[in-house]
């Protein structure tokens, strides 16, 4: 009877210890009436009504972003089946920081915001912006991380 309990205990620990699974929200916007005093303005950037081309072939990596101006970056989700564009616009003295030292906290921090909400970031270039690229900007500022475990 002992056993029986203890496994039936261990049991339900190693259950409530499990990880559950990550819903991943959308990127958070910027509402309409903060956007003249914010710091980062996160818009939705609507799809261009084009007609439908074939698909690429698989060895295409670049997306064709269109850009709006003053935006550096382009968020792009699937959201319900359907592709979010979101673009990344910073004010004026935090994007110009961006511009020339994207590896900066600032410009890491919206990136992986995107990130979390399983997105893939842009630069204004339609260039890509992956962990790769993420891990040369780390080595440039000398950016150490501590990992808990």
């Amino acid at each position: 009877m002992g056993r029986g309990v203890t496994l039936l205990a261990v049991g339900v620990l190693l259950a409530a210890c499990s990880p559950t699974p990550v819903e991943r929200s959308p990127v958070p916007l910027t509402a309409p009436a903060d956007r003249a005093s914010a710091a980062v303005v996160r818009r939705e950037i609507p799809e261009p009504t084009v007609p439908p081309s074939p698909p690429p072939p698989v060895a295409a990596t670049a997306l064709p972003i269109d850009t709006p101006p003053g935006a550096l970056y382009v968020c792009v989700a699937e959201k319900d089946g359907a592709r979010q564009t979101t673009a990344i616009e910073f004010a004026p003295k935090v994007g110009t920081l961006c511009a020339k030292a994207p590896e900066m906290g600032p410009c890491q921090y919206e990136r992986n915001i995107c990130r979390q909400a399983g997105g893939r970031v842009y630069a204004a270039n339609g260039a890509e912006i992956t962990m790769e690229t993420e891990a040369e900007y780390d080595k440039k500022v000398m950016r150490v991380r501590f990992k808990s475990n």
